[in-house]
């Protein structure tokens, strides 16, 4: 009963999640079907799909001018007859480069929706709950992802039918939120951060950043056109896309614990490595099934690195250099979704659908490689250790969710770090820049 009465002031908005995330998840992996299908490349359809992170690079930047211009109902409205007009819009025209520009609009859309829910859900949940109400967005974010791949099964993708659900999933979010008597939650400015300054400070974070971006904006992209090459039907490509997401809910937070009980690049070291590993088995699997239980395990390792590198992140920085701090990583992280799709179809399309696994597997390789590198040569400077929270890619707004009001107290103590030692930690950053 508790549980209930602490999801009250939520509930609207976890309903638009689930709706919205269904039809989104569904999109992401029904237009690499239906592009493979008509005939596109693995090469456009790489650049068709990074189109999307194009577009949510550049919503970062745009959404909160917007919330702040038009409130968070219209413009969650506004957005969302974009996201579900543009979803009808593949079917009447099945051209690559006019879906190329469709992807950039849904993409900026998309993550304007996104950042509504999330600095709504902040605002309306009590501080001292603030982390098991994220918990609960996790779930339903993760499990209409994972739902999503499951709805290809309702109808063939050379169809119009699946695009027909999408568009009514997307409008369908609009209805718990609209009817809401809730107070609408204002957004405050940012205050602005210094990429080039996280990069001299912690480097290891925002590279890892980077690179998971590279690997994970490959396998939302192509896994699809690499599983129907492999000769998956329709619902066995879902199911592999499904199998992924599911490891990486359950094993994100075993994974995530170990790292703040234990040495965190460290952790992160033997994560990627693993990754890389699993990844390049994947074109050696004697069967479905066997590749089936490697996507599951390699998803459980792959989406803990993205949130690794945020924690690693805040365990270097100063409390209200945290929110800023980790909007840049969203940036890093996405412009490595957005660039993943094109390096990937292009290797795909010179050395066949292996080119995938392979291609993830190096990237990972390498991040394995630097982390290496960082470990022994230059020692991180850790001011606290932050607690790991399982994320995927999202807005700034969520950040702030998980970073509550108890962490904030034990970070401002001044007994915690004094002023001195931060400014010990600016000539090791001036050092290490050299």
């Amino acid at each position: 009963m508790r549980s209930l009465a602490m999801l009250k002031p939520v509930k609207s908005i976890l309903y638009s999640v689930a709706l919205l995330l269904l039809g989104n998840g569904l999109l992401n992996t029904l237009l690499t079907l239906r592009g493979t299908g008509e005939g596109f490349s693995s090469a456009v359809l790489g650049i068709i799909m990074s189109g999307y992170f194009v577009g949510f690079i550049c919503g970062t930047w745009v959404s909160g001018r917007l919330i702040r211009r038009m409130g968070h109902i219209r413009t969650f409205g506004f957005c969302a007859s974009i996201c579900a007009s543009v979803a009808l819009l593949h079917l009447v025209f099945i051209n690559p480069w006019v879906w190329l520009p469709l992807r950039v609009i849904y993409g900026l859309s998309f993550i304007t929706l996104v950042t509504v829910i999330e600095s709504w859900l902040n605002s309306q949940a009590a501080s001292h709950e603030r982390g098991r109400i994220f918990a609960v967005y996790m779930v339903v974010n993760l499990g209409a992802l994972a739902t999503a791949q499951q709805l290809l099964r309702l109808s063939s993708p050379d169809g119009f039918l699946l695009f027909v659900v999408i568009a009514i999933l997307i409008s369908w979010a609009l209805l718990p939120i609209t009817m809401t008597r809730r107070v609408q939650p204002k957004i405050p400015e940012r205050p602005k951060s210094s990429l080039s300054a996280l990069l001299g400070f912690a480097p290891l974070a925002v590279a890892s950043a980077a690179l998971s971006g590279l690997a994970m904006g490959a396998f939302w992209s192509m896994t699809p056109v690499y599983a129907t090459q492999l000769g998956f039907d329709i619902g066995g490509v879902g199911l592999v896309m499904s199998v992924a997401i599911i490891g990486g809910a359950l094993l994100q937070i075993p994974i995530g614990r170990f790292s703040d009980k234990h040495d965190r690049p460290k952790v992160m070291i033997w994560v990627v490595l693993l990754a890389a590993l699993i990844a390049a088995a994947m074109p050696f699997a004697p069967s479905h099934e066997v590749l089936l239980g490697f996507y599951f395990i390699w998803g459980g390792l792959a989406f803990s690195l993205y949130p690794l590198a945020v924690a690693q992140l805040i365990d270097q920085l100063h409390p209200d250099e945290i929110v800023s701090g980790s909007a840049d990583m969203l940036v890093m992280h996405g412009a490595g979704c957005a660039v993943a799709p094109i390096a990937a179809g292009s290797l795909m399309s010179a050395v066949g659908g292996h080119g995938l696994p392979l291609y993830i597997a190096c990237v990972f390789t390498l991040l394995g490689i630097y982390a290496l590198y960082r470990r022994r040569r230059i020692r991180a400077v850790v001011t606290h250790t932050a607690h790991f929270e399982p994320m995927v890619q999202s807005s700034a707004e969520v950040l702030e969710m998980i970073f509550d009001d108890t962490q904030r107290d034990l970070f401002d103590d001044p007994s915690f770090y004094e002023e001195d030692e931060r400014e010990r930690l600016a000539g090791l950053v001036k050092t290490s820049t050299r």
